[in-house]
């Protein structure tokens, strides 16, 4: 469905531009050709405005000429007076006057049209009547004739009484000259102009023909038009526009196709006479130029049509690719959307299960421990497995809770100062359950840690170790190891901080190349078969990640399936001020006996740096062996540190055996990272001084040798007393009468005396009335009404009370996200503990405040 879209998108676009191209190549092409006929109109334009303007120049030249002949002519008539009766006398006159003018043919012009000649061959009007008209009616008038021999002339006739032979008086004196005097002075047949002319009569004829003859098939046309038709005053073609706009004497332009050429003419009439000057202007004088104009045109709209679809089409190409590019992103968002909602739906069905699994046990075992509540020992073993499955489910639950926070943004680190050895001793105290459920092994190796004491986030350090461990655990086999190791470098960071490299490693099922690639994304299990009794939410190892980042460390993984997991972390953490002990102990002879080489190395290390003389055997065989060599030597060990679980004979059996041979001078201690309350009874019975719990740090070396030698501390004190917490009064803080009744019951086995505030006011009223030091702490909920327990801290800090500065306040919440931590030591509080209570860590912040 997804590439069908993709596809259907791909084509849209491909097509949308295809029909761009066309559209725009359209577009073009009529613009070029839209523009190629404008052009020609407009060189129309042009050429009839400049044909006006020539056969206007030309009009005004004949106009200028003519007048210039007939004021010569007049110029005759003024002169000679029509009085003289002497015709002799009056002719050589006439005569002498026109050769003086330059006229070659003078004659006398009867009322009949008959011209009597004075001088030059005899000459006759072509069109006669026209001419005598216009003498009649006392016009000048010029006119085109021809004499005896053929030859045109131009005839000249003006008003003129003069008697003639047969007696009458003239109307008119003509003077003629050769017709070439016309076409010279108009140019009429000079080859080089623009423009040719032709000088017609109102019935198309030609008085002034010019020799090129392309028109004649127009003009006969023209002339058997006006023959045909005597009265019309509407055109339908060009050649009828022609001959009205001749017999009305107006000017004419128009453009006529001659062998596929245009030719366009322009008629003008010409003054003191009927004829009609027609220019022709051939377009061959300017098709060259308008061919060039035409086609640089094309060329140029070609090149612009061209860049304009070669910009559309690298516009097209970069928003295609974008587009793609986006469809694919957008498509590989849904895919992630549907793997990421198949994903909470599989983790929705898994939770629905793994959450309905621990619940189940609660509810069934509380069903037995109601049922057999006489059976102590039936009760006491569903008690402990209501135990575990509430633990669990508390954690299935921080999971979902966690990964909430962190999708919207709000998980947040609180910075504080904690101890590695506490943070390691914690883990391996909670990991000891698990790893005995399925008998596995568990090491701890801690190489050159001397920063013990660092700057971070403890309970996200927790907890990104236990999700590790006890992932480990639940992927690794009934009878499999897991590790972890500590080691200490310097940070890049500078002297103030210290780098602690920690690795988790085990030989469990381990994981695909596959799945690794996407470990870290949430509501992700490995699907196979081989882990589908394994409970789990999915988000353990994105919370992880997410922690790690934010504390801006690294985790790397290295697994193969079947062979195992290593998981790598590196934090440069910020060291922590710590009051400075002087860890010596006195030069004691001392045998460490243990079968992990890195741990006995390690040891030898940190025994040496407190001043302890120590050798190192990898078995209990040995160790018995280089004990009753040091014996005979009487070189005693001084201390023997035993481990639990040895090859062949473990260490309690060892131990055995050392007793039997020296005797009870020598004090062994057990070290182990399993509880020692599984096998004290029987450690204890076979000889065992005391137990070292791994890891191994320097100070848990120093202050357990110290207890079990009976050395005292710098403070005076032996380190093996319990801490008893009788006599201490608490004031609880909690609005929940059930939460209230289970606090009551933990803290009353603590030898705590217990008051009871049911919301923050009346906290606040219970602490402000009571004398100095009544009171030792405060434990505090969050969310009560009336007043919160944030309210209620910052009021007592701000009370006018001998204890309102030094009290601790311990909140004691189900909110336990990290903001929720800080907004509590902002408030004024001391430290914080989740519910549901953590009897251990409870007990852990109470002797930190109240001793």
């Amino acid at each position: 469905m997804g590439n069908d879209k993709k596809n259907a998108a791909a084509r849209f676009l491909i097509y949308s531009f295809i029909g761009l191209l066309i559209f725009s190549i359209a577009v073009f092409s009529l613009l070029g050709i839209y523009m190629n006929r404008k052009s020609r109109d407009t060189i129309c334009e042009v050429g009839e405005i400049y044909m006006s303007g020539m056969n206007e120049q030309m009009s005004g030249h004949f106009e200028s000429v003519i007048e210039l002949r007939f004021s010569q002519v007049s110029g005759i008539t003024s002169v000679v007076s029509s009085d003289n009766r002497d015709k002799e006398k009056l002719y050589e006159e006439l005569v002498y006057r026109a050769q003086v003018r330059d006229f070659d043919y003078v004659a006398l012009c009867s009322a009949g049209g008959k011209l009597e000649m004075l001088y030059g061959q005899p000459i006759q009007p072509i069109n006669p009547a026209p001419f005598i008209q216009s003498l009649t009616q006392g016009e000048k008038k010029v006119a085109v004739g021809i004499d005896s021999t053929g030859n045109e002339v131009v005839l000249f006739g003006i008003e003129a009484a003069y008697p003639m032979q047969d007696g009458g008086n003239s109307i008119g004196l003509v003077a003629a000259l050769p017709l070439e005097y016309i076409t010279g002075f108009l140019s009429l047949e000079d080859e080089n102009q623009l423009m040719y002319y032709h000088i017609i009569r109102p019935d198309g004829s030609f008085v002034i023909q010019n020799p090129n003859t392309e028109l004649l098939d127009f003009f006969e046309q023209l002339q058997n038009q006006l023959a045909s038709v005597t009265d019309k005053s509407f055109a339908k073609n060009t050649i009828e526009e022609f001959g009205l706009a001749l017999r009305a004497h107006k000017e004419y332009a128009a453009i006529l196709e001659i062998n596929d050429e245009a030719r366009q003419i322009y008629g003008t009439p010409l003054p003191y006479s009927e004829w009609y000057l027609v220019a022709v202007m051939p377009y061959s004088v300017l098709s060259g130029t308008i061919d060039r104009l035409s086609s640089q045109r094309m060329v140029m709209t070609l090149l612009a049509c061209a860049s304009v679809l070669m910009i559309l089409t690298l516009i097209f190409r970069w928003y295609f690719s974008i587009t793609r590019s986006q469809l694919h992103e957008l498509e590989e968002a849904r895919q992630v959307a549907l793997e990421a909602s198949r994903a909470k739906s599989e983790f929705l069905a898994n939770m629905s299960h793994d959450i309905r699994t621990p619940m189940n046990a609660i509810v069934g075992m509380t069903a037995i421990a109601t049922a057999r509540i006489d059976d102590r020992e039936q009760v006491q073993n569903c008690l402990r497995k209501i135990a575990l499955s509430s633990k669990h489910l508390l954690g299935l639950i921080n999971d979902v809770l966690d990964m909430s926070k962190i999708e919207s943004g709000k998980l947040t680190l609180t910075t504080e100062q904690i101890s590695l050895k506490e943070v390691v001793e914690g883990i391996v105290n909670i990991m000891q359950p698990q790893v005995k459920s399925k008998k596995q092994t568990f090491d701890i190796h801690v190489e050159n840690i001397l920063t013990e004491n660092v700057w971070c986030d403890g309970v996200r350090l927790n907890q990104v170790l236990l999700n590790l461990l006890s992932n480990a655990t639940k992927y690794t086999p009934e009878g499999g190891s897991i590790q972890l190791s500590l080691s200490e470098e310097k940070s890049p960071k500078g002297e103030e901080y210290v780098r602690i490299h920690i690795k988790v490693k085990d030989n469990g099922i381990g994981m695909s190349p596959d799945f690794l690639k996407k470990i870290y994304e949430s509501y992700s299990r490995a699907d196979e078969t081989r882990i589908h009794k394994t409970e789990g939410a999915g988000l353990g190892m994105a919370i992880t990640k997410y922690i790690v980042d934010a504390m801006k460390g690294t985790i790397d993984i290295k697994s193969e399936p079947d062979k195992g997991t290593e998981f790598f972390l590196t934090f440069d953490f910020e060291k922590a001020a710590a009051v400075e002990m002087d860890m010596v102990l006195p030069s004691w002879n001392m045998l460490v006996v243990d079968d992990d080489e890195l741990l006995g190395k390690a040891a030898m290390d940190v025994l040496k740096s407190i001043g302890i003389k120590a050798e190192w055997a990898l078995s209990g065989e040995k160790a018995i062996e280089l004990v009753i060599q040091h014996h005979k030597k009487r070189d005693d060990y001084q201390i023997i540190l035993l481990d639990w679980k040895l090859p062949g004979m473990n260490g309690i059996q060892a131990a055995k055996e050392i007793r039997r041979k020296l005797g009870d001078e020598v004090p062994i201690l057990l070290i182990s990272a399993y509880d020692w309350s599984e096998f004290e009874a029987e450690a204890r019975e076979a000889g065992i001084s005391g137990f070292i719990s791994k890891p191994l740090f320097k100070s848990t070396l120093y202050h357990a040798l110290c207890q079990y030698m009976d050395i005292e501390t710098e403070h005076g004190q032996k380190l093996n007393q319990n801490i008893d917490l009788s006599g201490c009064r608490i004031l609880l803080a909690e609005d929940n009468e059930l939460n209230w009744e289970v606090a009551s019951e933990l803290l009353s086995d603590l030898g705590v005396e217990l008051d009871w505030a049911e919301d923050g006011r009346i906290c606040l009223d219970m602490f402000q009335k009571s004398p100095a030091g009544y009171y030792d702490a405060i434990l505090m909920d969050i969310r009560m009404p009336h007043m919160t327990g944030y309210e209620a801290a910052k009021i007592i800090r701000g009370l006018n009370h001998p204890d309102a500065l030094s009290i601790p306040i311990i909140a004691m919440s189900a909110d336990a996200f990290s903001d929720d931590i800080q907004r509590c030591l902002e408030s004024g509080m001391n430290a914080h503990i989740a519910k549901p209570i953590d009897v251990m860590e409870l007990k852990r912040l109470l002797k930190r405040y109240l001793i």
